[in-house]
């Protein structure tokens, strides 16, 4: 949506910052300004002021400050373009549209939040109804209140009766609601033979209604509780999300998010858990800044929603080996996206509990502790690699910082990036200095399997290929991905030979191609390279995870991205093939040696390791 600064000139004039603020702060006017509590941070005395004269609001305990955009938007967790929606239906005005194409999306949308609307109040009435008293006993029985179920709209789907399946049809149908209507917001699902009646998409089960961060119905999970009438029921999901629709992008939703979002900002802390029951339970106990991503693992688009709102948010996970499973993943996809005042933090459940479970069992107190006890995405990344214990030999410690580097070169914002290798190498270093001869434990150490990347040969670790090869590799994907990275850089390409004969003969091969066809890009540099019988070698390459994973390498990377990685490769190569004298120092480490000496030998051990800037 792109509004003309006319249109945004005239809503301005027809707000007011103390009108758009009023409904959450309660202000004391004083003079020009208005003044109230902060909703940003919690304090007692009143720091918080707006100014209608100059447009805008500023807290002098926090420093927060803006318009009333702005403040719509960090309080409601909106977009501009949805604020601006927001409060241009306020203030009465229609927003100007681009074309009659954006006009006629427009008006669909709004007709769809009606429909939705309307099956929202259906499933509502229907758990109230004699049908729904077993869906009405199920929430009881998990402790849910009354208030509760008013709060998040909980309500029930019937299961058809007399071999139907449209209840809910039939009921929007007299409303005057369209069968397309019904179909476009995934209320109906219908037959692909086109002999048999469209039938309701939710029988038999509890209904969670999921909302935008307006608070608009846009879609619903449901929870199959079994219909002893509707014996073909048995095998359905245990449970079932809306489809993608005009409304409803799954990846881009979380549920619970609109109640969850001013609690957040005001706490300073938004907890993601796992499911819509998780969400509900934690609200109950007081934990109001809960929300949960629609039964798939959190998108990239869900962690920007997130960061919008708090800087750290907390990911909650069950005890259980799914959960861990879903916090190595989690933690994984965050790598790139990180930036510099933004993070994750992790915490992990007791074993066989969810925050329902514990709730019950341990009352509001042990969440809480759960909570406070969240690590930060890098000893996450640290736990998942060493299960907490510090190598020992140097081999050890090559493939715990390589796999440990591989995490930290993921991360594009370059100040970020360095304080994670940094935190990694000393690490690593601290636990070596801090063995002494007789510690045993120690030597038990063994790196995680979880990335699938190491065998185990008789009880040794053995990575599944060197840092040499591994570099090699990213060395090739960078300049067959970016051939136009090569003037420059043939001599050094053509410097170093590779251990490995197959990359050695497509590094020699690649010379070849690029010096005859300096205007390749690419795609017609690999095509040219399976002419002359590589393909098998382009296919090995770019399968290896550590290729495929790493955005940096990708060919829609910029080169301020990639150039740096092929500098700390260059430089990596250099290490491993010119510094045997590092070997010894790094076996030194392995019996007691002084202070002094041990700070000389881990500042030449420094100055060879890849990444290292004079």
């Amino acid at each position: 949506m792109a509004c003309p600064s006319q249109f945004l000139d005239e809503l301005r004039a027809r707000i007011s910052v103390s009108e758009v603020i009023a409904p959450k702060v309660r202000l004391v006017r004083r003079g020009r300004e208005s003044t109230g509590l902060c909703p940003f941070h919690n304090e007692k005395t009143p720091s918080f002021t707006a100014n209608d004269d100059k447009a805008f609001y500023h807290c002098f305990g926090c420093g927060e400050h803006g318009g009333a955009f702005d403040f719509v938007m960090k309080t409601e967790g909106l977009s501009f373009p949805e604020a601006v929606e927001k409060l241009a239906g306020e203030a009465g005005l229609e927003i100007p549209q681009d074309s009659p194409e954006d006009r006629e999306r427009q008006k669909q949308r709004q007709t769809l939040y009606g429909v939705t609307e309307k099956a929202a109040l259906f499933f509502e009435q229907q758990l109230r109804m004699p049908v729904g008293k077993r869906a009405l006993d199920y929430l009881k029985g998990r402790g849910l209140t009354d208030e509760t179920i008013k709060r998040f709209r909980l309500g029930f789907a019937p299961p058809g009766s007399g071999g139907g399946r449209g209840q809910m049809k039939a009921a929007l149908a007299r409303d005057g609601i369209s069968e397309e209507q019904m179909i476009a917001t995934g209320l109906i699902i219908k037959p692909e033979d086109g002999n048999r009646e469209p039938y309701d998409r939710f029988r038999g089960r509890v209904m969670f209604p999921i909302t935008d961060t307006r608070g608009r119905v846009i879609a619903f999970g449901g929870r199959f509780l079994g219909a002893p009438e509707a014996e073909k029921e048995a095998k359905a999901p245990k449970y079932l999300n809306s489809p993608e629709t005009a409304l409803f992008h799954k990846g881009r939703v979380l549920y619970g998010l609109k109640l969850a979002s001013g609690p957040a900002r005001k706490r300073g802390v938004l907890i993601v858990t796992e499911g819509y029951t998780d969400v509900i339970a934690l609200n109950q106990a007081g934990f109001e800044n809960a929300v949960a991503p629609l039964g798939t693992a959190l998108t990239e688009d869900q962690m920007r929603i997130l960061w919008k709102i708090v800087p750290e948010p907390v990911l909650c996970f069950d005890g259980d080996t799914a959960g861990q499973k879903a916090a190595a993943r989690a933690a994984e996809r965050a790598l790139p996206l990180l930036a510099s005042g933004y993070g994750l933090r992790f915490a992990l459940l007791p074993d066989g509990e969810d925050p329902d479970s514990l709730i019950k069992t341990g009352g509001a107190k042990a969440m809480q502790s759960v909570i406070l006890a969240a690590l930060p995405l890098s000893e996450v990344l640290w736990r998942m690699e060493t299960g907490g214990r510090i190598p020992t030999t140097p081999e050890q410690r090559a493939t715990l910082q390589k796999r440990l580097k591989d995490y930290a070169r993921q991360i594009t914002d370059s100040t970020l990036r360095a304080h994670f290798s940094s935190l990694f190498n000393d690490r690593i270093w601290a636990g070596v200095k801090g063995r002494g001869k007789g510690d045993k434990k120690a030597a038990q150490w063994t790196p995680s399997m979880e990335m699938g990347q190491e065998v185990s040969l008789g009880g040794v670790p053995t990575p599944a290929a060197s840092a040499l090869s591994q570099a090699q590799q990213v060395w090739l994907a960078i300049i067959i991905n970016h051939p136009e990275i090569f003037d420059g850089v043939e001599e050094t390409l053509g410097k170093f030979s590779f251990d490995e004969g197959r990359l050695d003969q497509l590094r020699q091969e690649l010379i070849s191609v690029l010096l005859k066809n300096a205007d390749l890009e690419s795609d017609g540099v690999k095509e040219v390279l399976r002419q002359r019988g590589f393909a098998e070698s382009l296919d090995i390459l770019f399968r290896d995870p550590l290729i495929r994973s790493n955005r940096i390498i990708k060919t829609n990377a910029p080169e301020e991205k990639y150039r740096p990685l092929w500098n700390e490769n260059v430089a990596l190569l250099h290490h491993l093939e010119n510094a045997p004298e590092v070997e010894k120092i790094r076996s030194s480490g392995d019996h007691g040696i002084s202070e002094e000496d041990w700070e000389q030998q881990k500042a030449l051990l420094e100055q060879t390791m890849p990444g290292h800037r004079d």
